[in-house]
């Protein structure tokens, strides 16, 4: 039996989930159950993975959610709750042909199946990738954003506001790092939101001309306006090419699609050309064509409505006719994982 703290954390937890806070739910069950140890426990992680993942649809938070409330089963698998919200995760994930971690049958009366042959193979492959992986310096989960936002309303009345923003590192490691570097560099400070167009998107972060014209990477990712060579050939270099036309490779592909709420890099039509300016999707638009173009690396988790306030100012054609600006950017959680014990990944 859970002692009264642990019960009214639990009450406080689903509270924070029925308003959308799933980052402070989660931490909250990490400081009352850190070793994951409760039934209850296990199933308010997985149905705060479960929202974030319908929020941002990250296959990993799908099958982080699935794996929390197996769990959650495995403790108590009378739970009617954590049997039912399983059951609608799994059948989620099939219809989003994602799959979950299963071991195949590998005999059949003493032989081996194709699929338990498939599966040796399989396993050994994953053991050489982990083996390389545990070489590398970092691994990486979402972290975390708060971008204050402030502008000018159609009545005339002036808003600040704060926007929390989940940042997918796994998924777009070299654009979530270029936006961290730019956020505390301060080159986000007091920049403009340039272009704002009602039903589509709100566009930012040209720290150098506030029009759409500048912007570039923080660090040298080795594109030069999305070109590692120059016309005879030569590779360019941090040195060779100018420091305004640093760009970062397209992570395009990396299965985050556009939905409400979704930060993504903006450039031009030319691939590998994104450098600091980005644009958050509001709730009224599903821009699916810039799927595998533009690189998403990030989602609206708390303050989505103050993106959809901005999206409907008064544009003169694009440009807000009243400055709308980010204040400021700080970044609350940089994605990167130390050695944390199995049971921290939520």
């Amino acid at each position: 039996m859970a002692d009264e703290t642990t019960a009214a954390a639990w009450k406080e937890v689903e509270k924070l989930l029925n308003k959308g806070k799933t980052n402070g739910a989660l931490e909250l069950l990490r400081k009352v159950d850190p070793s994951g140890k409760e039934g209850t426990t296990l199933r308010l992680a997985g149905q705060a993975m479960h929202i974030q993942a319908t929020k941002n649809n990250s296959n990993s938070d799908y099958r982080k959610a699935a794996k929390l409330l197996r769990d959650a089963i495995k403790v108590n698998p009378r739970d009617k709750q954590s049997n039912s919200l399983y059951n609608q995760v799994r059948n989620e994930m099939q219809d989003k042909r994602i799959s979950e971690t299963v071991i195949p049958r590998m005999l059949n009366d003493g032989t081996p199946t194709p699929a338990g042959i498939f599966a040796v193979l399989a396993s050994l492959l994953l053991i050489i990738g982990a083996l390389q992986f545990v070489t590398g310096t970092n691994e990486f989960k979402d972290g975390e954003a708060v971008m204050t936002v402030s502008w000018t309303d159609n009545l005339g009345e002036a808003h600040t506001e704060e926007i929390t923003i989940t940042l997918h590192r796994a998924e777009a490691p070299l654009h979530v790092e270029n936006f961290i570097l730019l956020s505390d560099s301060g080159k986000y400070d007091d920049v403009l939101f340039h272009r704002v167009i009602d039903g589509f998107m709100v566009q930012g972060g040209d720290f150098e001309n506030n029009d759409g014209t500048g912007g570039h990477t923080e660090k040298w990712y080795g594109y030069c306006d999305g070109m590692t060579t120059n016309q005879e050939g030569t590779e360019y270099t941090s040195s060779t090419c100018d420091r305004n036309m640093w760009s970062v490779p397209d992570e395009a592909d990396n299965g985050l699609s556009h939905n409400p709420g979704s930060l993504a890099m903006a450039k031009t039509s030319a691939p590998h050309t994104g450098g600091s300016q980005f644009y958050i999707v509001p709730s009224d638009s599903t821009p699916s064509h810039l799927d595998g173009v533009h690189t998403v690396y990030g989602t609206v988790t708390e303050g989505l409505e103050f993106i959809d306030e901005i999206s409907k100012v008064n544009t003169d054609d694009v440009k807000p006719v009243s400055d709308v600006k980010v204040v400021s950017i700080v970044i609350t959680d940089y994605g990167l994982v130390e050695s944390e014990p199995w049971y921290q990944f939520w």
